[in-house]
């Protein structure tokens, strides 16, 4: 039998390049997807030589609405078959609502909303008529928290994202398709750089509460292949995660505000 093929977006770094490295040990062939050529062509190389898999890169910026189906339409005109699908291109503003640049709202709602859900619309089908298929998709702790002010968007859509994981798990069960929301809390990854809020984070939390992005991608992947449909990596995030829903939404609220008033954000 063939190789298994994975699509992962926001592949160049942090968490989805973990995962690509994950699934390529484990013996899949990936498609490495984001902005970056150059950072996704090492990627593939390193693959490619490490495992002995298939790495096909094809960048696309998932900001623009036309992206998804032009990234599928270039992956069947290279007559690959996408047996997973990994949606993690994201990122963050976390300069305020009224100081953001309203064309960056748009793009994240896009990026991280818009894009997963037209990408599993499109490959989900053909996952479900061949009996399988993998979806993870790379939602957050924040999901699972009230709203931060200063970063407002980044919550409700890493939310959205695990109520729709959750929605199509169950509408696939028994088809073979597995679907996981992936909710991590602090990873080490460039993340908190691109967003400007590095020297913040890393002041205001311990060491102990970040993990790295293979453990992230290491629990995933298990996740995903035992079928769970959410999982968040780490014991003190699962607490946190707890104490979000728990909670009363007043003193939940004044948690995340104590949280923003650490990295200066509000």
């Amino acid at each position: 039998m063939s190789r298994r093929t994975l699509l992962i977006t926001g592949a160049s770094a942090g968490i989805g390049a973990a995962l690509a490295r994950v699934y390529a040990e484990r013996g899949w062939d990936v498609i490495l997807t984001a902005r970056r050529e150059a950072a996704l062509t090492a990627l593939a190389a390193e693959i490619t030589t490490t495992w002995g898999v298939t790495a096909t890169v094809i960048p696309a910026d998932l900001a623009d609405p036309d992206a998804p189906a032009r990234l599928v339409e270039a992956i069947v005109a290279r007559g690959l078959t996408v047996d997973g699908l990994i949606n993690n291109a994201g990122f963050s503003r976390t300069t305020g609502f009224l100081a953001t640049d309203p064309e960056q709202h748009r793009a994240m709602v896009q990026v991280m909303l818009s894009a997963p859900v037209a990408l599993s619309r499109l490959l989900l089908p053909g996952m479900v008529e061949r009996g399988f298929g993998r979806i993870i998709n790379v939602a957050s702790l924040a999901g699972q928290m009230p709203a931060t002010g200063g970063d407002t968007l980044y919550g409700p859509i890493k939310s959205f994202l695990i109520k729709a994981s959750q929605g199509l798990w169950l509408e696939t069960r028994g088809t073979g398709v597995h679907v996981t929301a992936l909710c991590p809390g602090y990873t080490l990854t460039e993340f908190h750089d691109v967003n400007g809020s590095r020297e913040q984070v890393s002041s205001a939390y311990p060491s102990w509460m970040w993990q790295t992005a293979r453990h992230v991608a290491q629990v995933g992947y298990v996740a995903c292949e035992a079928d769970r449909a959410r999982v968040t990596p780490g014991f003190m995030n699962n607490v946190l995660a707890a104490m979000g829903k728990l909670l009363p939404d007043s003193l939940a609220l004044n948690m995340v505000a104590g949280h923003a008033r650490r990295l200066k954000r509000i």
